[in-house]
């Protein structure tokens, strides 16, 4: 048997994971006195220092483009997508789950849109609404205090809209809108479709010594300047400055440890550098290690005592695995904007406007043949047109070569309009994820295989949604040149492309029927918590990142006042 190494000192708190989750958990707990220990399983990476943010393609391997060790391309943060070299996941038969992960210090916060929508009243109680999935133990009010203080310590841009379960925060100013997004606000009055400043964590105005964002539009990355959102830049070096943060990177977590007692009592982890197993100890345990790892380390996390995984009492862990709903690729042409003056398209990297779901009238009247909703997203600009610009618009570059050609993409430059959707995903007993018995990583840890399926509620709405997308084009004077193939579900993404993968250790008020009470500490180990995705309940369609956040705000204050109180 390998040797394993056993760290001599004894933490306040060891924290998997070092993303939105698992850097608040270090923000909240070492202001608060707690010596912490963060195992992240990537690289160190510093966002003022290794950021490609200001390079020019021609300046990168292949011009940028995705290699077998950047699989998502060389701008990409660290290293990370959706296959990783030794580090393998599986299917069942008949699903096709796609699971992104990031190996660098901050996750995918490091390379996120930065959309940051608060979950509003509706979609804490979605059970009491349409009995459908579950209800949440807390309450849009309970977190409201959390959000306040996440916004104004991350900044967040916005406006004060009044909008139906689309709460307001506290808010930096939007950016202007472009020129094509006037366009699409304008065709959406028409149809009674709100299209309103979008919720992006990226400063319009110094906050805390970091500066306003210049708009170079590179946010994905990574921000030299800190001027948007990342644990790395705003969580990371004030937990360090306290001096009670002590970071490892290239630590791959295989499972919690516990004690006769049932207790944890640390993290088991193996160093990819040594390739040598090594056994911290702590007195609390937070697991942030995104929604599917952290379910693979409770589930590895197997002994006398938890013979099932730890914390899994219930046989939920794994269950109900969630992802944000997505429809990509409608493109329309608006002859409005063709023949404009050249001007800067300038703004932040992503969306300054986008479309709340409007809809929860016409569900309440059962008018909507499925269940929740979605928001829209949109994008253009003066970019490059592309091969299906050329082809359906032949008619404006008026043929030839030469001058004439040029004349004719001038003519056409930055008229073309791109829409997705981001919709809620109700929970089902079809989607979960648990270890394969065959496979390991290269670390020899036990892989995940998984199971998942949409139901028809997510299917009728990624077409309601196509359909809309059809409605704005056609309202603004323009035409569809792009979409996906109806026979594929209406381009609905495949479980996991969008990247929001939430639920597998839901919190409840009941422990048989959940993994974690209300303030994400397990049933079944009172020392261990849950600080990222998977105590998600229900996945509605705003993005998760902000309410990931508030919850492990919320979260590690518990822990610390139970640690007070001595009952942990």
């Amino acid at each position: 048997m390998a040797q394993v190494m056993k760290s001599p000192n004894v933490y306040d708190a060891v924290i998997v994971g070092s993303g939105a989750g698992g850097g608040m958990a270090a923000y909240v707990l070492t202001q608060a006195g707690a010596k912490c220990l963060m195992l992240e399983a990537g690289s160190w990476f510093d966002t003022a220092k290794d950021s490609k943010m200001l390079m020019w393609p021609y300046e990168a391997p292949h011009r940028g483009l995705a290699t077998r060790d950047k699989p998502a391309g060389y701008f990409d943060p660290g290293y990370g997508g959706w296959q990783l070299s030794g580090e393998p996941y599986t299917n069942a038969e008949g699903s096709d789950w796609q699971w992104f992960r990031t190996r660098a210090l901050g996750g995918k916060t490091n390379h996120w849109g930065r959309i940051s929508l608060r979950m509003g009243p509706y979609d804490f109680k979605p059970y009491s609404r349409d009995g459908r999935g579950f209800d949440w133990p807390i309450t849009y009010d309970d977190l409201a205090p959390y959000y306040d203080k996440t916004e104004e310590l991350i900044g967040v841009f916005g406006s004060q809209e009044g909008l139906e379960n689309t709460p307001d925060g506290k808010f930096q100013p939007p950016p202007k809108p472009r020129c094509y997004e006037l366009v699409v606000q304008k065709a959406c009055q028409k149809l009674g479709i709100p299209c309103v400043p979008a919720r992006l964590s990226i400063i319009t105005r110094p906050l805390n010594g970091r500066p306003a964002c210049h708009y170079c539009g590179q946010c994905g990355r990574s921000c030299a300047t800190g001027s948007n959102f990342s644990s790395p830049t705003v969580l990371i070096p004030p937990a360090q400055a306290t001096g009670n943060l002590e970071v490892r990177c290239d630590a791959m977590a295989r499972e919690v440890t516990v004690g006769p007692d049932g207790l944890a009592t640390g993290v088991s982890y193996i160093d990819k550098k040594t390739r040598k197993e090594v056994q911290v100890r702590a007195k609390i345990v937070v697991l942030a290690a995104s929604c599917c790892e952290t379910t693979r380390i409770l589930l590895n996390s197997k002994s006398r005592l938890f013979p099932n995984g730890l914390a899994n009492s219930s046989g939920l862990v794994g269950r109900y695995l969630m992802d944000t709903t997505g429809t990509d690729g409608t493109v329309g042409f608006l002859p409005v904007l063709m023949d404009e003056p050249p001007h800067n398209c300038d703004g932040v990297g992503g969306m300054h406007l986008y479309m709340p779901w409007w809809n929860y009238q016409k569900q309440m009247r059962n008018e909507l043949p499925f269940a929740r909703g979605y928001h829209i997203e949109f994008g253009g600009g003066r970019h490059m047109p592309n091969v299906g610009m050329f082809s359906r618009s032949e008619r404006f570059l008026g043929g030839g070569y030469g001058l004439e050609l040029k004349r004719g993409c001038r003519k056409i430059y930055g008229a073309t309009v791109g829409f997705s959707s981001r919709g809620e995903m109700i929970p089902n007993d079809q989607s979960y994820c648990e270890i394969d018995p065959n496979v390991v990583d290269e670390w020899g840890i036990p892989v995940l295989k998984f199971h998942f399926k949409f139901s028809q509620d997510e299917i009728l709405q990624a077409r309601h949604a196509r359909e809309t997308f059809r409605e704005i084009i056609v309202a603004a004077g323009g035409e569809v040149i792009r979409t996906a193939d109806a026979d594929t579900d209406w381009g609905i993404s495949k479980g996991g492309a969008i990247i929001h993968e939430v639920g597998t250790t839901r919190l409840g008020d009941d422990r048989r029927t959940s993994v974690l009470n209300a303030y994400c500490q397990a049933w079944d180990c009172k020392n261990l918590f849950v600080a990222d995705a998977a105590p998600f309940v229900s996945n509605a369609d705003k993005n998760p990142t902000l309410t990931i956040l508030a919850l492990a705000w919320r979260t590690s204050e518990y822990a610390v006042e139970q640690a007070r109180k001595r009952n942990i």
